[in-house]
């Protein structure tokens, strides 16, 4: 099994936020990998990744970075694929740099950029992205989205069981 989806991160500090995005693609039963490397510390590395990911059959490239940010916008440099940015949260500047950086990209190099700590996020646009092309993907991902409705639905159901003196509904 070889995988279409890669998470790549920069630091494995950043794995409790990615893992949000792993679960999400094993749930779906996407096979994915996930690698650390830096844009800064192993920049050939990721040179070098980013150029090969298309021959190695990955279609969708999902890179995490915090503060600088650099990450995702190299992989984007150096590949045709698409890539998801995933801004992490930092300690001094909350992921607002990291949003900034990955956002700011120059004209023909685009990163699709989520949420600051956003990897579910990313994790579902990689599968949209997929299921352009398999409709098996395409049907599961639309039950996925009926039971967030109806996830929604019964938690406003349970909202009538909460009493307040000056509850009306």
């Amino acid at each position: 099994m070889n995988p279409v989806i890669s998470i790549i991160m920069g630091s494995t500090s950043d794995l409790p936020v990615m893992e949000k995005a792993a679960q999400l693609l094993n749930d779906f039963r996407i096979p994915f990998e996930m690698n650390a490397l830096s844009a800064h510390r192993t920049p050939e590395a990721v040179e070098e990744f980013a150029k090969n990911a298309r021959k190695r059959g990955i279609k969708v490239i999902i890179a995490a970075a915090g503060m600088a940010a650099a990450l995702p916008g190299v992989i984007a440099a150096n590949t045709t694929l698409p890539v998801i940015g995933v801004p992490i949260k930092g300690s001094t500047l909350d992921g607002v740099d990291a949003l900034y950086s990955i956002i700011q990209m120059p004209p023909g190099i685009p990163v699709a950029t989520v949420a600051i700590d956003g990897a579910m996020n990313a994790a579902i646009l990689a599968v949209q992205i997929l299921a352009l092309n398999d409709t098996a993907l395409a049907q599961a991902f639309a039950s996925y989205k009926e039971g967030l409705k109806k996830k929604i639905t019964k938690a406003n159901e349970d909202l009538k069981d909460v009493k307040y003196e000056y509850k009306t509904n």
